[in-house]
C-alpha cells in the first residue's frame, strides 16, 4: 500500500499583528491627497485668473464704448444739419474707411460692419428692406419711427488721438439714428420744431475685444436750445449737446463676429 505524503505546511513567521507596510500605504495615500489638493489649487488659481482677466476686459470695454460715445457727441455738435447724418452722408472724422466690410480685431477675429448695421436695423445679417426696418418688434416697437441706424464713427480706439497716447487693442463703433420719440414717420429726417423729437438723436456706442468680448451703450442727445432754429429750419452750428438718457445694453456675444478661422 502506497501513501502519498502530505504537502508540507507553509509556516510564516510574520506576526498577524505586525504593522509592516502600513507606512507605505499611508505615504501613498498622503501623496495622492497632496496631488488632489495641488490639482484643486491649480484649478482655483486658473479660474481666479480668468475671472480677473474677464473683469478687467469688461471694465476696459465699458470705458472704450463710453469714450467712443463722447467722441461722437463732440463731432455731432459741429454738424449743423443732422439730416445728413441720418442719411449717412456725414460722418465723424474718427473712421477707418468705408462704413462696410470686415475689420480684423486684435485677436484675429473678424467684425463685419455691414452685418452689424443690418442686425441693428432689422435683426438679421442680410440686407434690410423698408418693411423689415419698420416692423414692430420688442426691441423696435415704434414702427415707421424706428431709427434707421447709420455708422457714424468706427475705428481702433488707439487711433482716436493723433498722439497715440491711448494704448488699447479694442475696436469701437458708434451708430446714429433718429430719436424714436418723433411721430413724423420719417426716420431719415430730423423732426420739425413742433415735433417732440426735434433736435434729438439716438446713439449706440459699442466696443469689441478679444474672444468675442463686447460692450454696448445707448444714449440720446439733444442740442442745447434745440428749439432755437436758424431761419426756422436748421439748428445753429456749434451749439453744445446734452445727454438726455444713457444706458448699458446687456446682450450675448454678437453673432456678427467671427473667430480667426471664421
Amino acid at each position: 500500500m502506497t501513501t502519498n505524503p502530505e504537502p508540507a505546511a507553509v509556516v510564516s513567521d510574520r506576526d498577524p499583528r505586525s504593522e509592516r507596510g502600513i507606512a507605505l500605504i499611508v505615504a501613498t495615500m498622503a501623496t495622492l491627497l497632496m496631488m488632489a489638493l495641488g490639482a484643486a489649487l491649480l484649478l482655483i488659481t486658473t479660474t481666479e485668473t480668468k475671472i480677473a482677466r474677464n473683469y478687467s476686459t469688461s471694465s476696459e470695454l465699458f470705458y472704450a464704448a463710453d469714450a467712443a460715445a463722447e467722441r461722437a457727441v463732440d463731432d455731432l455738435a459741429s454738424i449743423p444739419d443732422w439730416n445728413s447724418v441720418l442719411a449717412g452722408t456725414s460722418a465723424s472724422g474718427f473712421v477707418d474707411g468705408l462704413p462696410s466690410g470686415t475689420r480684423t480685431l486684435a485677436d484675429g477675429s473678424k467684425l463685419d460692419l455691414t452685418e452689424l448695421l443690418n442686425m441693428a436695423n432689422c435683426a438679421k445679417a442680410t440686407a434690410c428692406s423698408g418693411a423689415d426696418m419698420d416692423a414692430v418688434t420688442t426691441e423696435r416697437p415704434w414702427g415707421p419711427n424706428n431709427p434707421r441706424w447709420q455708422l457714424f464713427a468706427y475705428d481702433k480706439l488707439n487711433d482716436m488721438t493723433p498722439t497715440g497716447t491711448i494704448n488699447s487693442s479694442f475696436y469701437v463703433t458708434v451708430m446714429v439714428g433718429d430719436d424714436p420719440s418723433e411721430n413724423d414717420d420719417d426716420p431719415l429726417h430730423d423732426g420739425v420744431p413742433a415735433n417732440p423729437g426735434a433736435g434729438v438723436l439716438a446713439l449706440r456706442a459699442e466696443a469689441w475685444g478679444p474672444r468675442g468680448s463686447h460692450k454696448a451703450l445707448e444714449l440720446t442727445v439733444a442740442r442745447v436750445g434745440a428749439s432755437q432754429l436758424r431761419g426756422g429750419s436748421l439748428p445753429v452750428s456749434g451749439q453744445g449737446l446734452r445727454v438726455l438718457s444713457w444706458r448699458e445694453i446687456r446682450q450675448a456675444v454678437a453673432p456678427w463676429t467671427r473667430g480667426p478661422t471664421g
